[in-house]
């Protein structure tokens, strides 16, 4: 057994790395006919079926690889897609079929490698079909498992629906793996042994390390929730204690109701004692009657007014228990829901506190821009106000000018000749 489990370790390897090769140098998607993908599935199911248990059925024995890889859609439910797709195919009959289909779904969705991670970690449920020295339960299996990650570089377009599965025969051809240098095959095989257990002990170490953080992260989480649900559960406790204590205080109005009832019913009996006594009187003094009545009708209406207020205030409190009770069935759902809210909260919470900090400097920024914006106007307005001041200053010592230039020239005018028409001409110029 362990000579066949490095015979077909050796053979994946070959497999694994011709078919990477042979489809990078190409550069396409690989189809069904393609002979290197043949070959890898041929290998696969022969490391797959190795230590097989044998089961009995009506036609002798079979070994069937439908009942390992169909556990996966218990372990992954993303995987329960491919099992789907696999039984509604029309042209299988057999489970060998259904597995290798199942195959070239799995390795067209680029999970093939994480779907059989996850089988070979559950070697509890492995055990109920392989032998204890089959390939699948041993070191071999995680290494094959770690060297399919690689085919997550390729595509694949496989026509499964109008492929025969059933009657395929799985043979391996040797002569695809054959070269003249046996030498240099060898070293080259030990060198690529090496480097993939290195390859599988990094991608192995990495995997345990993102396990280990996210079991850390779960349970924070389930810790937070335990506070939360404990303080809830204390929350719910107060509830009860103060519906109970509602409760009683409802008991004990209802028995003061009681008592009020009895004493206006006492009351109402001897008011109506007294209107007979005041009827026999009334005969005396009709003055004295009519005001005693007067008093009795007002107390009696007090007194069914106050009846009727009692009457009331019970209704109220029947009414105020139906919704204490229907509240606290809204309590014990909101309860629920604010199990659900509070992470929701809480993200939006620190989610909110950085929106405030990057307001709160925008607004710093904005208030120091708009104070040098106010000291810049208040210079303008000043350098504006002296400019004014001074054109009015020119325009007044303008007029001024003007109006010396005009009298030196009517000066001028007087002291000059007598010619008339030089005269005149000189003042035009002047004035001018």
């Amino acid at each position: 057994m362990a000579m066949e489990r490095a015979n077909l370790l050796n053979m994946a390897k070959l497999s694994i790395k011709g078919l990477i090769e042979s489809a990078l140098s190409f550069g396409r998607t690989l189809d069904s006919d393609y002979p290197p993908l043949q070959q890898f599935f041929v290998v696969m199911e022969h490391c797959l079926k190795h230590g097989l248990r044998v089961k009995k059925s009506f036609l002798g024995f079979n070994k069937s690889l439908w009942g390992p890889l169909e556990l996966v859609e218990k372990l992954c439910p993303e995987a329960a897609e491919i099992s789907a797709s696999v039984r509604d195919l029309p042209g299988l009959k057999t489970p060998l079929g259904r597995a290798r289909a199942w195959l070239r779904l799995a390795l067209m969705q680029k999970r093939l490698a994480d779907y059989l991670r996850l089988l070979i970690t559950r070697k509890d449920l492995l055990s109920d079909f392989y032998e204890n020295s089959a390939l699948m339960l041993e070191e071999e299996g995680a290494v094959i498992v770690g060297l399919l990650v690689g085919l997550n570089v390729i595509d694949a377009n496989l026509c499964v629906k109008g492929e025969d599965l059933d009657s395929q025969v799985g043979v391996i051809d040797f002569s695809m793996y054959l070269k003249n240098d046996i030498d240099d095959y060898r070293s080259e095989e030990r060198n690529s042994q090496i480097a993939s257990i290195l390859d599988q002990k990094n991608y192995v170490e990495e995997l345990n390390r993102q396990l280990n953080s996210s079991v850390h992260g779960l349970q924070g989480r389930v810790d937070s929730l335990e506070k939360s649900n404990s303080k809830l559960i204390e929350e719910l406790a107060i509830a009860k204690n103060n519906i109970i204590k509602l409760q009683e205080e409802n008991q004990q109005l209802r028995s003061e109701n009681s008592l009020i009832l009895l004493k206006a019913q006492q009351q109402l009996e001897l008011t109506q004692g007294d209107v007979t006594v005041e009827r026999d009187t009334y005969k005396q003094s009709r003055q004295g009657l009519d005001e005693m009545y007067n008093e009795a009708r007002r107390q009696l209406k007090e007194e069914c007014q106050l009846r009727q207020d009692v009457e009331n205030e019970l209704v109220v409190q029947v009414s105020m228990k139906q919704e204490m009770e229907l509240a606290m069935k809204l309590l014990e759902k909101d309860i629920h829901e604010k199990q659900d809210t509070l992470i929701g909260l809480r993200h939006q919470l620190d989610e909110v506190k950085a929106i405030n900090v990057e307001m709160y400097q925008k607004m710093q920024s904005s208030d120091d821009e708009m104070k040098k914006k106010n000291n810049m106007i208040s210079r303008l307005e000043e350098k504006t106000n002296q400019i004014t001041a001074t054109m009015k200053q020119l325009e007044q010592s303008d007029k001024d000018l003007l109006s010396q230039t005009r009298t030196l020239a009517m000066s001028f005018v007087k002291c000059a000749s007598t010619d008339t028409e030089h005269q005149y001409k000189l003042v035009k110029d002047i004035s001018f």
